[in-house]
């Protein structure tokens, strides 16, 4: 993984603006053949767009993952349901939609006028696109697991491939999913809760090592294991339940990810990409220690929007192990409201203090696609690199 040797690298966490007829295409479930063509060509078109706007680190914007309207927010996991074999859909699970998730949420309790507004729009939204996320509320794991995602994802390595090679680059990433996330969804088939996510973490370790054997890095997806604290545990303030929780989800991702180079892996955490009010988020003080536990070389955390800007200040009482990078938001997911580049420098800059300049990478809180105007994610992305050149101004004074 390239540092900040000589300047603040950029970069973003993965999901970008798609096309109009890339999703489309998605929507209409086009076959694989009418799907490539305008595939490729798209991704070759973002990795351009990418390096135009500043960035360093790109990616394929995700667009390899079915995204099938502007608003489906869900495809950076989504994806991988195809991929993989042991799920089935239950129309009356389905039909309880989110909510059968989140339970235990305080936060949903507390703002529950919010949520059941925003559920119905959702709803709306999903029947309205097809999203691919609506679907995901009625999978139920009922046999082994197993992946079988090989020429999914060797058609957005080929993609990415050829998009990189004719692009002048720092270096690329490609995105997967982790087991924590996975795991949310029901299990009728394994005898434990540790059984099945092992079993997700070995089933998803092919997509991982696919992605590092062909020469990329590595981004790990995994909000839920910081989501999951008020979904399930928030209700109880049950911060060691969740900790031993979170604990051995971090066991699955570093079994998942054995025999893979740390420096080829960065995980990302983030609390939700939802435009809600996060009243209930865990702190990131009571979870850095299990983060740094996760055998990766770089860690993506949101520190960018009102929730979560604050917590800049756990890395300077937190050891940044050696060798390790911190990959900050300092632009929001969260807002439509375009980032000063003075206030992104301060905000790179602040980390350049507790962590070291060189561990530093200046990214995203989280993706950018379907969670902002597509005109102001590209603006977002602009003031990034332009925050990053007056960050690195400043630090190479």
């Amino acid at each position: 993984m390239k540092r900040s040797d000589q300047r603040i690298l950029t970069t973003h966490v993965g999901s970008l603006p798609r096309p109009d007829d890339l999703m489309a295409l998605y929507a209409a479930n086009a076959s694989d053949e009418t799907l490539q063509s305008r595939l490729s060509a798209a991704v070759g078109d973002i990795v351009r767009q990418q390096a135009q706007s500043g960035i360093d680190v790109v990616n394929d914007g995700e667009y390899g993952k079915a995204m099938r309207s502007a608003m489906d927010f869900g495809a950076w996991w989504s994806y991988v349901y195809p991929r993989l074999e042991g799920f089935e859909l239950r129309e009356e699970q389905a039909k309880k939609g989110r909510a059968a998730w989140t339970h235990g949420s305080r936060e949903r309790k507390e703002f529950a006028e919010f949520y059941a507004a925003e559920a119905s729009a959702a709803a709306s939204a999903a029947r309205q696109s097809g999203s691919s996320t609506a679907t995901l509320y009625g999978l139920t794991c009922t046999g082994p697991v197993r992946y079988v995602g090989h020429a999914a994802i060797k058609r957005d390595i080929d993609n990415i491939k050829a998009a990189v090679g004719a692009t002048r680059v720092e270096d690329a990433f490609m995105t997967a999913v982790s087991p924590a996330t996975l795991q949310i969804l029901p299990n009728a088939h394994y005898k434990s809760a540790e059984d099945y996510t092992i079993a997700l973490a070995e089933a998803v370790r092919e997509e991982y090592r696919a992605i590092v054997d062909a020469g990329f890095i590595l981004q790990i997806d995994d909000p839920a294991l910081v989501d999951i604290y008020d979904w399930w545990f928030s209700m109880n303030d049950d911060v060691a339940g969740y900790r031993k929780w979170a604990a051995f989800q971090v066991e699955a991702v570093n079994h998942a990810l054995q025999g893979i180079p740390e420096d080829r892996v960065r995980f990302h955490i983030c609390w939700g990409s939802w435009h809600g009010p996060h009243k209930g988020d865990v702190e990131l003080k009571d979870v850095i220690d299990l983060l740094l536990k996760v055998k990766a070389q770089g860690y993506s955390v949101e520190a960018g929007n009102v929730r979560h800007e604050h917590e800049w200040k756990v890395w300077e009482d937190t050891r940044l192990p050696d060798g390790k990078v911190v990959i900050p938001g300092v632009v929001s997911h969260a807002t439509n409201v375009l980032e000063h580049p003075e206030l992104v420098a301060d905000r790179i800059v602040r980390f350049a203090k507790a962590v070291g300049r060189e561990n530093v990478i200046a990214s995203t809180d989280c993706g950018l696609g379907g969670r902002v105007h597509p005109q102001i994610a590209w603006a977002k992305l602009g003031a990034l690199a332009e925050g990053a050149r007056r960050a690195t101004r400043q630090l190479w004074a």
